[in-house]
């Protein structure tokens, strides 16, 4: 069945599902329902976790015989595939054999970008549709952004003058990740105090060194040497490169579907303001990789960022900064 992340913690309470799928390009939310599960999952005695990730050097038939072989032993385990395309390939028959018995000691998660209608007519996804729960998470609506950046505040116990709200909304620009990393400092900052102008000021001012955004800006922009630099300072500053992974992500799965609404002949400006982008910068940047990149760069620097994603989660032997520098070198390269 299908649900909305609202209802996931009441849906939890009543029982954990054999297999769940959690798909979207807003990282942060997705992150957050997915950590839902792991805990109500750990509460249940599935302790062991077990991790893939869907690109071209995983070996599908490894990821069969985790599940055949489970049974063998007393542990129950979570085993974890991540979708960065929003497409199985090989996986498909796996899924589709692992869906129509699921086992009894194993909670499987798979956390995609975006599904495209072609995939949720495939079979493994009618298979889930009656054996487990889909949460497909949205972008929250430009015009219900201020109330979810209000509400956010208000669970972190920050009281924010109308002016503080309205400025943070216009900064943020719908970016939740940013959101939620700014409400933190904000926290810090506030020391219990009602939040206003001049403090979110000041923490605009603290934060104005180079930060995972900027990268992110430049990286699209195929400005490879300024990147390079960037790279540089953030990983001397011990920056966590997963947080700029999951915007890069992000934007460059929403330049895939801005390319497919383009040849359709939609306007790519009305585009960008329904997917919540209204920065200036931001959607001059996304349009122009979008004219620059073909679909086979943006596939591969999705495929990338994977790899990226592994090393940050050690299992790489090279630094996750290594695949950032080629992945610069990657999305500066002319079609």
């Amino acid at each position: 069945m299908k649900t909305q992340p609202a209802q996931l913690p009441q849906l939890l309470k009543k029982g954990l599902s054999p297999v769940y799928l959690i798909s979207g390009d807003e990282p942060l939310l997705v992150q957050e329902c997915c950590d839902q599960i792991r805990k109500a999952a750990r509460d249940a005695g599935f302790q062991d976790r077990l991790t893939f990730h869907a690109d071209h050097q995983l070996d599908w038939n490894s990821v069969a015989d985790e599940f055949s072989a489970m049974s063998l032993f007393a542990e129950r385990r979570r085993i974890e595939i991540h979708l960065p395309t929003g497409k199985l390939g090989d996986g498909r028959a796996v899924l589709e054999r692992v869906l129509q018995d699921p086992p009894d000691d194993i909670i499987l998660l798979l956390i995609s970008a975006r599904l495209d209608a072609a995939e949720t007519r495939r079979k493994w996804y009618k298979e889930l549709q009656t054996k487990g729960l889909h949460v497909p998470v949205w972008p929250v609506d430009a015009d219900k952004f201020q109330g979810w950046l209000q509400q956010r505040a208000s669970s972190r116990g920050l009281s924010l003058t109308r002016g503080a709200l309205a400025m943070l909304a216009e900064r943020l620009e719908g970016n939740l990740l940013a959101a939620s990393q700014e409400l933190d400092r904000l926290s810090l900052l506030g020391s219990g105090q009602t939040i206003d102008e001049e403090t979110v000021e000041q923490a605009v001012q603290d934060s104005s060194r180079f930060n995972g955004f900027e990268l992110v800006t430049e990286l699209l922009a195929g400005r490879a040497p300024h990147a390079g630099k960037m790279i540089g300072i953030l990983q001397q500053e011990g920056e966590n490169p997963l947080g700029l992974l999951a915007v890069l992500t992000r934007d460059l799965n929403l330049i895939l579907e801005l390319k497919a609404t383009a040849a359709q002949g939609d306007n790519p400006s009305a585009f960008l303001k329904k997917r919540g982008v209204f920065q200036p910068q931001r959607a001059r940047v996304i349009e122009q990789a979008a004219r620059r990149l073909n679909r086979k760069q943006l596939h591969e620097a999705i495929e990338l960022c994977s790899q990226i994603d592994r090393a940050a989660k050690g299992f790489d032997t090279l630094s996750p900064w290594h695949h950032l520098r080629d992945l610069s070198a990657h999305l500066a390269a002319q079609s």
